[in-house]
């Protein structure tokens, strides 16, 4: 039988269990996978140690991941048997196998690891509908990101400059200034050091900047 990281109740790290679970067979719309990473996220941590929760059963952690197609369900045509996938927003992550919405998957390149593919999807779909839903960014525009040395900030960071961007970018330490100026940044703030506020109206020349955002996803 499979392993999965279960939790009995809420608590630190060792509320969290490995042990044997039973995976069904999918149903109509679903695909059985074999897990190769999972996404690790803060969020998960959040509701591990939500103590204000009661468990009527054991929950598996986890919201994300990648791995191999091992069976499909009745009306499954466009995911086969083999095929690596990725997938995001389905709870249960933390386990070796699972059944998973067909709709779920996203089908992986040949380039992209299940490691990256199991680490990047919330965060890659947060900055997805960041540059293009909260604000369209669009080349020439000046977009400044907090916490962009981060996992979404990251992100942001890099795709905005390929769309032709000006990115300003604040840090906590010389150390992040570096990594995100190689991520693409124009202007690297380091606001433990430096009044943030102050800089980008010098780098703006007082015109201010077309969006703001934050390291959890949200424009500000």
């Amino acid at each position: 039988m499979p392993y999965a990281i279960r939790m009995h109740e809420a608590g630190g790290p060792e509320v969290l269990k490995w042990e044997e679970v039973e995976v069904a067979d999918p149903g109509e719309g679903e695909i059985r996978l074999r897990q190769t990473a999972a996404g690790l996220n803060f969020a998960d941590t959040k509701r591990r140690g939500d103590t204000t929760q009661t468990l009527d059963q054991p929950v598996i952690p986890g919201g994300e991941g990648a791995g191999v197609v091992q069976a499909v369900g009745a009306g499954v045509s466009e995911i086969k048997v083999g095929r690596r996938i990725a997938y995001v927003g389905v709870p249960g992550s933390y386990a070796e196998e699972r059944v998973i919405p067909a709709a779920a998957a996203i089908p992986l390149p040949d380039g992209i690891s299940d490691e990256i593919a199991a680490a990047m999807m919330l965060k890659g779909m947060t900055a997805h509908m960041l540059l293009f839903k909260s604000y369209l960014v669009a080349k020439g525009d000046t977009i400044l990101v907090h916490a962009a040395a981060g996992g979404v900030g990251s992100i942001l960071c890099q795709w905005a400059k390929h769309l032709g961007a000006t990115v300003i970018g604040t840090v906590s330490s010389a150390e992040k200034a570096k990594l995100i100026v190689k991520l693409g940044c124009d202007h690297a703030i380091n606001y433990a050091s430096e009044n943030f506020e102050e800089r980008v109206k010098d780098i703006t020349g007082g015109d201010g900047v077309a969006a703001v955002y934050d390291s959890i996803g949200k424009d500000t």
